[in-house]
């Protein structure tokens, strides 16, 4: 950990998710809930619940761009993380700008689909992604079908398939990979794998039965986000991230939002249950 007095920052660049559970708001909960300072960039503002996305406004890629120019002109970010980013121009104006800040953290979550399914990133977005943004991050974490979508190949069905996967995505130019497996199988553990170029981990989590999950994604990309503004190696962030996502879900129940997929609980450490 650093031990300097400055306040760690950290950045989302990501969609709006007006019913609060995903998105720039899970991500700005989630860093204020592990010590880091949020600020944010929205690339979609999104009309949405817990049971469905309605519609989705895509901003300018100007007025992104003024976003990111006018952040960066006063606050000492120390590390970026990008969600939702819509299609090519988005991705590129945000791989463009990142070019010029090589001392940020980047986490690239690339979403690609919402809980319900619907298309979060277009087709053409995807091969930006892979040129312009992945070989921009410090660390990347996909989930099995959007690692898929990434490497245009077909899902693993074990985990000699996602170590492959892994290898293929670092070869991308990541500095590390987390390729979730929670799509693997029904099997009582997710395991998550892990891969720097160096140390190749597989990560275990016991699955949690709860509906409430809407914003998991965001929420652990965010949650590594903040901890490497912290200081903390990627290991070390992704160690501690993925048990603050385990306990944020664990007690998802204990909130009554909507009637859908429900919210993780980003405050799990300070309310009361």
């Amino acid at each position: 950990m650093s031990h300097s007095s400055q306040t760690p920052i950290a950045l989302t660049i990501a969609g709006s998710d007006s019913g609060g559970g995903a998105g720039i708001q899970a991500d700005l909960k989630t860093f204020s809930a592990l010590g880091a300072y949020g600020a944010s960039v929205i690339t979609a503002l999104t009309a949405q619940n817990t049971r469905e996305v309605r519609a989705i406004h895509p901003v300018p890629v100007p007025f992104i761009q003024q976003q990111l120019e006018t952040v960066f002109d006063d606050l000492n970010v120390n590390a970026v993380k990008t969600g939702m980013l819509g299609d090519a121009s988005i991705v590129s104006a945000v791989a463009e700008f990142l070019r010029g800040q090589p001392q940020v953290k980047l986490v690239v979550d690339p979403v690609m689909l919402s809980k319900g399914g619907d298309a979060l990133l277009r087709a053409d977005a995807v091969s930006a992604l892979v040129s312009e943004l992945i070989p921009l991050a410090t660390l990347i974490t996909p989930n099995l079908p959007e690692a898929a979508a990434i490497l245009g190949c077909d899902e693993p069905d074990d985990l000699a398939g996602m170590e492959q996967m892994v290898r293929d995505l670092k070869a991308l130019g990541p500095g590390a990979v987390l390729l979730k497996g929670g799509h693997l199988n029904d099997s009582e553990q997710s395991p998550d794998i892990f891969f720097d170029g160096e140390q190749c981990i597989t990560l275990n989590t016991k699955r949690i039965n709860t509906k409430n999950t809407h914003g998991t994604g965001c929420t652990l990309a965010s949650a590594i986000a903040a901890l490497l503004a912290k200081g903390e190696l990627p290991l070390a962030a992704v160690e501690q991230a993925k048990q603050y996502i385990s306990d944020a879900i664990a007690v998802a129940d204990t909130l009554e939002v909507g009637s859908g997929h429900g919210p993780v609980h980003h405050f799990h450490a300070f309310w009361r249950h």
